[in-house]
């Protein structure tokens, strides 16, 4: 099977197996094991941050950090086609009382300050309202096709922020492939915001983990929030060995980024598939096939019983994932399976 339905899918390298099997161990909780201090000392240092702390999901990372930024009964300003909003089950309202306010997303991932603006209204002091305390920006952006949102824009969001008193958080999931893209360093990608979080097992391969970055302080809340959620974990350097291999080679996401446009350039060569390559950034590739042909359920199915899996992904699109797992002759095969599909 040709698996393009999420980077989710990687499987650690024998490197990170190696690394997993010798690293040295202790109970994290109590602060002592070392694999998972070198872990988080590399991320913090990697993201441009006084600290770092290692959790089981990047779902917990957003919600601890959500959590330690805002109290209970205030706003959080997030993306309309955020994951926060669309894929964490709720979790700031449902554990941290928290409230979201959608914000419409452009095209490219970004929110237009005007739409931001709208949730800081003139009568905001009343107290019927719930009070702004935090803005979510996604970078890359998932359901936006992955793409990578411009420093400009982030810096405008920072200066909207500080202007208003609140704090400016970054789901970063794929923080590395918009270092990558942008041949920006991630310190620079996460400097506008005052928290990230990253994924360690999307494109970066590790099997499990995400790490949430920020002062030292606001660190020390999120560890407690860790703790609060289930997420304090033993012997983690199991975990953070394969992370840290991961931080030390994310350079490979390239290729991703290089097998995703190979995918975009084939699938716009295809009669009866709709896709804009110039809108492919990184390692995701959105695209439709014309409801005339063929649903989107059964493309999805024709396409899985010759060996490629792909996902749906809302508005009428179809999600392609590349990742460490397929290389170009993937690419090339996944090409010929579609064009089956189309011609059958």
């Amino acid at each position: 099977m040709i698996e393009l339905r999420s980077d989710t899918f990687t499987l650690p390298t024998p490197d990170m197996i190696k690394a997993m099997a010798s690293a040295p161990l202790g109970d994290d909780v109590y602060g002592e094991d070392p694999t998972v201090r070198a872990l988080e000392e590399l991320a913090a240092r990697t993201v441009g941050k006084e600290a770092a702390c290692l959790t089981p999901s990047g779902t917990m990372a957003n919600l601890a950090a959500l959590m330690a930024h805002a109290p209970r009964g205030s706003k959080v300003l997030v993306g309309a086609e955020s994951d926060i909003h669309l894929y964490e089950a709720g979790g700031a309202s449902v554990c941290g009382g928290l409230v979201y306010e959608a914000v419409p997303n452009q095209s490219d991932g970004r929110m237009l300050l005007d739409d931001l603006a709208k949730g800081f209204p003139d009568d905001a002091d009343d107290p019927q309202f719930a009070r702004p305390a935090l803005i979510c920006v996604e970078n890359t952006h998932n359901r936006c096709g992955g793409r990578v949102l411009p420093s400009s824009h982030l810096r405008e969001v920072r200066d909207f922020a500080d202007a208003r008193g609140v704090a400016v958080h970054m789901d970063g999931a794929r923080l590395f492939n918009a270092a990558v893209a942008s041949a920006t360093p991630p310190a620079e990608v996460a400097r506008h915001a005052d928290s990230v979080q990253f994924c360690l097992s999307k494109g970066l391969g590790a099997p499990i983990g995400s790490v949430v970055a920020g002062t030292a302080g606001f660190i020390d809340e999120v560890r407690r929030i860790r703790k609060m959620l289930g997420g304090g974990m033993r012997q983690a350097g199991v975990i953070a060995a394969a992370g840290i291999v991961a931080l030390e080679t994310h350079d490979r996401l390239a290729d991703d980024h290089a097998n995703a446009a190979h995918l975009a350039e084939g699938l716009a060569g295809l009669s009866g598939i709709e896709v804009d390559p110039a809108a492919v950034e990184t390692n995701i590739v959105m695209f439709r096939v014309p409801e005339e042909r063929l649903t989107r359920q059964a493309f999805i199915a024709a396409a899985a019983a010759r060996g490629l899996a792909l996902a749906e992904l809302g508005h009428g699109r179809i999600r392609a994932v590349t990742h460490a797992g397929v290389g170009r002759e993937d690419i090339d095969r996944a090409l010929a399976v579609v064009r089956d599909v189309l011609t059958s």
